[in-house]
């Protein structure tokens, strides 16, 4: 698969190490997104993949051919589409995150910032499109 074309590795090497760094920290905290309710994943691969871009043309193929994150990211980067099961797990992990943020009886502004902020974060993901539009023939 080539490398797209938005790939472009930055300049200094100083740079370079930083975007990697950033690559691999926000893949280890997509990874963990995956398992670990309130943290959200497609954020972080996202991110992960614009990093690898700039840094690892080596990483970023890998997440590209992923069998679990390619799809995700050829899907992203055809129209900024997140698959409607993606966006429940989201949605059902944001609600689970803050039940136990109730459960814990935290204080006021907490649970108005969490809650704020899952609210937001879920309005953006279910504003995305669930499939690529359909291209009509001209007959």
């Amino acid at each position: 698969m080539p490398t797209p074309s938005h790939c472009v590795p930055a300049t200094s090497q100083v740079k370079r190490l930083c975007y990697l760094v950033l690559a691999y920290l926000s893949l280890g905290c997509a990874i963990l997104g995956v398992i670990l309710p309130g943290l959200p994943a497609t954020e972080f691969l996202l991110l992960a993949a614009w990093a690898s871009s700039k840094s690892s043309p080596r990483l970023n193929r890998w997440l590209h051919e992923h069998r679990v994150f390619g799809p995700m990211l050829s899907n992203w980067a055809q129209g900024g589409v997140i698959a409607r099961r993606h966006k429940l797990y989201a949605s059902v992990s944001m609600l689970l995150c803050f039940g136990l943020l109730l459960w814990h009886n935290p204080p006021l502004w907490l649970l108005i910032s969490a809650g704020g902020g899952m609210l937001c974060g879920a309005c953006w993901i279910w504003s995305r499109p669930e499939s690529l539009p359909v291209e009509r023939s001209a007959a």
